[in-house]
């Protein structure tokens, strides 16, 4: 009896330790396109399991900006204003567009202590809106600590297509970086037939280059994990490179 307590307690760790190991960094905007009808992007922040609808909470991040064609850097932490998303803090911020261009938008929490993986995770987060339609240079990294680096345009995507990105960390490429993938099951219409199907996997080759086929309309997000050198007040620190693409 004694041990078979212990093998159900282990299988227990088991399936903590894979529930939690797919949390998301979450910037999902009301649009991917900024149009004279429409010159006002609302973006809302948050931290959770965005299949499952699942939510962890958020504290304010250490920084919120927005990077217009790859060079000029706007402070937006001061726009931020308390939400709640899946029942958990979150935050909101909206952003008008002055003149046509790329727009990337960047959060970098607080690292958030994770006991089930006895570790910090710190998901750098970010999504590119095209306003007028006058986004280029979708593809140059920002130089962030990791940043997954697009090689498919991040707007105007039909369901289906594939998405492929590099992933980066402290400004190189990142080999052989396991990326998970995740639908925004944001009206709960989806439904996975079994636990390994909620969250998506692949390996980035070694060039750090993965391919992913997206196979519904919606966002959809991924995450590049990699383990920073230094650790977090003690713990090891999982650094997330993180984008979302809407397909439509």
């Amino acid at each position: 009896m004694k041990s078979r307590i212990m093998v159900l307690a282990g299988a227990l760790l088991l399936f903590m330790a894979s529930a939690a190991s797919a949390h998301f960094g979450m910037m999902i905007p009301d649009t991917d396109e900024l149009t004279q009808e429409q010159r006002t992007v609302n973006l809302t922040l948050s931290f959770s399991h965005p299949f499952e609808g699942v939510g962890m909470e958020l504290e304010k991040p250490a920084q919120f900006f927005v990077v217009q064609d790859n060079d000029q850097k706007t402070d937006l932490l001061g726009a931020l204003t308390p939400a709640k998303v899946m029942d958990h803090s979150a935050w909101k911020a909206s952003f008008t567009a002055k003149r046509p261009g790329l727009y990337v938008f960047v959060f970098d929490p607080v690292p958030y202590k994770e006991d089930a993986e006895n570790n910090y995770i710190r998901h750098i987060t970010k999504v590119v809106i095209d306003a007028y339609g006058e986004g280029e240079e979708w593809n140059k990294p920002l130089g962030l600590k990791t940043e997954i680096v697009p090689l498919t345009r991040p707007f105007g995507n039909y369901a289906g297509n594939v998405f492929q990105g590099i992933v980066m960390l402290d400004g190189k490429p990142a080999p052989y970086t396991r990326v998970e993938v995740e639908f925004y099951n944001k009206d709960g219409k989806r439904t996975a037939p079994n636990e390994r199907m909620v969250t998506q996997e692949v390996v980035a080759d070694g060039n750090g280059v993965f391919t992913f086929a997206c196979p519904w309309k919606g966002w959809w997000g991924f995450a590049g994990l990699n383990t920073d050198s230094q650790p977090y007040k003690g713990r090891e620190l999982e650094m997330g490179a993180v984008i979302w693409v809407e397909m439509r």
